[in-house]
């Protein structure tokens, strides 16, 4: 997998030190330290990426927005026709519906899900402690020739038809450089209910002192990243559904 090109003195001096028993605090702590500082991270106001998705042969432009108070916005772009797959403007979850070109509110249990993980920017791991979430280091494992750190994040519990259910990710970070490079997780809710998916994160670059991966895979779809905008002027009109 393809990680950094260039970076810090900093980070080259953690990735030739001894690799000595690392615990879980240690890795998020290198995480956020080799991706800016957490500082930085915790002074982060909003981003907005752009780029394009490969689903099914076509490839799709996206515009994605995300803000620290939790609204998020996905816009897509099919022959030339843009619209809003996913909204959440704090209170409110919707998308377009493809049949009826309308704009639809989801369920309210789909909605309160969102809620509870609306402080998860720009990272679940940012402030973990304070968001009531746990982790755990399961131990190493390699994936794809890559040695990393298997990473247990249970975060607040969500409502999966009716029941509650725990919200567990395992995430993988790379063991040289500390940065993520997949994830797992099950599918909670329908036809796919109970199937582990993998996401996976890489080409990471930096965009104003702060590195993002810049390619990945959503959903098992590619997703490629063209451009990353740190605080962005943002119209918060955009985020509501319109009545």
């Amino acid at each position: 997998m393809k990680i950094f090109k260039t970076l810090s003195i900093v980070l080259f001096l953690v990735a030739f030190a001894p690799v000595n028993a690392q615990n879980v605090d240690e890795i998020i702590a290198n995480y956020f330290e080799n991706t800016g500082g957490v500082d930085n991270w915790n002074n982060l106001e909003s981003i907005k990426f752009v780029g394009s998705v490969n689903a099914q042969g076509m490839t799709i432009p996206i515009e994605m927005y995300q803000t620290k108070d939790g609204k998020q916005l996905l816009k897509i772009n099919i022959q030339g026709q843009e619209m809003t797959q996913f909204s959440f403007d704090g209170e409110t979850m919707w998308t377009t519906n493809f049949m009826t070109m309308q704009p639809e509110k989801s369920d309210a249990e789909a909605t309160e899900n969102m809620k509870k993980q609306s402080g998860n920017f720009p990272s679940p791991f940012l402030n973990y402690k304070e968001k009531g979430y746990t982790v755990e280091l399961i131990g190493k494992e390699t994936m794809e020739g890559t040695e990393t750190y298997k990473v247990k994040l249970t975060q607040l519990p969500v409502m999966a038809d009716g029941v509650e259910t725990p919200n567990i990710t395992t995430y993988y970070f790379e063991a040289e450089n500390f940065v993520p490079i997949a994830t797992e997780a099950e599918a909670m809710v329908g036809p796919m209910k109970g199937q582990k998916f993998t996401d996976t994160m890489s080409d990471y670059q930096e965009v104003d002192g702060l590195y993002f991966p810049f390619a990945m895979t959503m959903g098992g779809q590619p997703v490629t990243i063209t451009e990353i905008v740190i605080n962005p002027e943002i119209d918060e009109a955009m985020f509501v559904f319109p009545e």
